[in-house]
């Protein structure tokens, strides 16, 4: 764990292993890949059914066996306590609430008379959903991927989700059924996303891929992006928190470790403009590591990638973070609503002392499939938008041809294009 001053002559140097974490991909991890997709290309249900008995200790006869029976769902469902059911009907509520708000419908403008334009909004026909299963099996991430999809009026959703040893956490079955899931699959790794993005005789092919993954699961949907849509490449999880000395130490060294409890690569920062709060927080999460089921995992997070920075002012720490993009980002602050303009780069903010970030984990209602590694610069939380197209529509009427016909001409005229002025000339002179 790293203790820094902002302004330390050596900062960039120190601070440089945590932005490049989980950044390279090796060659080998790639020729990997790319030799499981040729596989699922050429061979279909034969190679999935292979990788899938071989990686994940399965023992399927044939391939039928590949798709999770409406029999085990039910059961799944009958296997979930009753509250927990009721949480997770709550969490899909939520977060169908709120993404009902981003939809748009097709609009048409008939601002000019001779001339209608608009766009047409439709959603897309089929897409898939990666949900991890092993050591990381979320219900969550089958909420925040699905009802989106379900909410923007996507025909079917196809759910792969691998089952190590044969064993799957039966919230995950039951978060599929609540949030609409179609049909679902125990397959994962590179050779599911290969099946989504080609198809095989048992997984339909399908037009977008979403959902988090390991580092085989994301190098193939970079390698298949092109022939299907994909959300992002997501890499490990992070947390930065802007704090002033304000609040409890406890609460933000909970918050650090509920990101560096996913993985040995996630980051966790708190960036503080009260040294003496900082030491507070560092002390905190070495008590509260002790407490953790998986201390090993956090420790080893907490001990190369955490961070704790002091700043000379909050306007030097919302400069850090935007120059960070942070995938959460915690405004623990006593006004994080004077502090939000200043904040350009986050895929989610959490406002002030009492909005710790597991609350938009589950069923505030966005979305927390967020942009990861400093892309929250350009990218956004996965949406209602990443579920539809978009078709621009464009209806002249020989008035406005007439109108704008010459402007036409002159523009293909200066690129060159003379095929394409003749297909507006020709009409002008069949006019007169």
């Amino acid at each position: 764990m790293l203790f820094l001053d902002i302004n330390d002559t050596d900062f960039d140097t120190r601070f440089a292993a945590i932005l490049t974490r989980g950044e390279e991909t090796s060659l080998q991890v790639t020729e990997v890949v790319q030799g499981i997709i040729k596989d699922i290309r050429s061979s279909g249900d034969d190679a999935l059914l292979e990788y899938t008995n071989r990686f994940d200790r399965l023992g399927l006869a044939d391939a039928a066996g590949l798709e999770i029976s409406s029999a085990e769902i039910e059961a799944a469902m009958a296997a979930v306590p009753a509250d927990d059911l009721a949480a997770l009907q709550l969490a899909v509520e939520r977060v169908a609430r709120f993404h009902e708000k981003q939809k748009q419908q097709t609009w048409l403008s008939t601002e000019e008379s001779d001339i209608l334009l608009g766009q047409k909004v439709t959603p897309l026909n089929r897409v898939g959903i990666y949900v991890p299963g092993g050591k990381a099996s979320y219900p969550s991430s089958v909420i925040m991927n699905a009802v989106p999809a379900k909410v923007a009026g996507v025909k079917e959703i196809i759910m792969v989700c691998p089952t190590p040893g044969n064993e799957i956490n039966p919230a995950v079955l039951a978060a599929a059924k609540l949030a609409g899931v179609d049909r679902i699959f125990r397959v994962g790794g590179a050779q599911a996303v290969a099946a989504l993005a080609y198809g095989t005789a048992s997984i339909p092919k399908v037009d977008k891929i979403t959902g988090p993954g390991n580092i085989y699961v994301a190098t193939a949907k970079q390698l298949v992006f092109g022939q299907v849509g994909i959300d992002m490449i997501a890499g490990p999880s992070e947390i930065l928190v802007i704090n002033d000395g304000s609040g409890n130490p406890a609460h933000i060294a909970a918050d650090l470790l509920s990101q560096a409890e996913h993985d040995e690569l996630a980051s966790s920062i708190l960036i503080t403009t009260d040294r003496g709060f900082g030491e507070k927080v560092v002390a905190e999460v070495e008590r509260q590591l002790a407490l953790l089921s998986r201390e090993s995992i956090a420790r080893a997070s907490w001990d190369k990638f955490g961070a704790v920075i002091v700043a000379g002012s909050i306007e030097e720490a919302a400069a850090f973070s935007n120059r960070i993009a942070p995938e959460h980002l915690e405004l623990a602050v006593a006004d994080p609503f004077g502090l939000l303009p200043l904040i350009d780069n986050a895929g989610a903010i959490f406002m002030g002392h009492w909005t710790p970030e597991a609350a938009g984990d589950y069923l505030a209602g966005p979305n927390h499939t967020l942009p990861t590694g400093g892309t929250a610069r350009f990218f956004s939380p996965l949406s209602v938008d990443d579920f539809v197209k978009k078709s621009s529509i464009i209806s002249f009427s020989e008035q406005g041809l007439k109108r704008l016909g010459s402007r036409i001409v002159q523009i293909a005229g200066l690129e060159g294009l003379e095929a394409h002025a003749r297909s507006v000339s020709l009409r002008l002179e069949d006019g007169k």
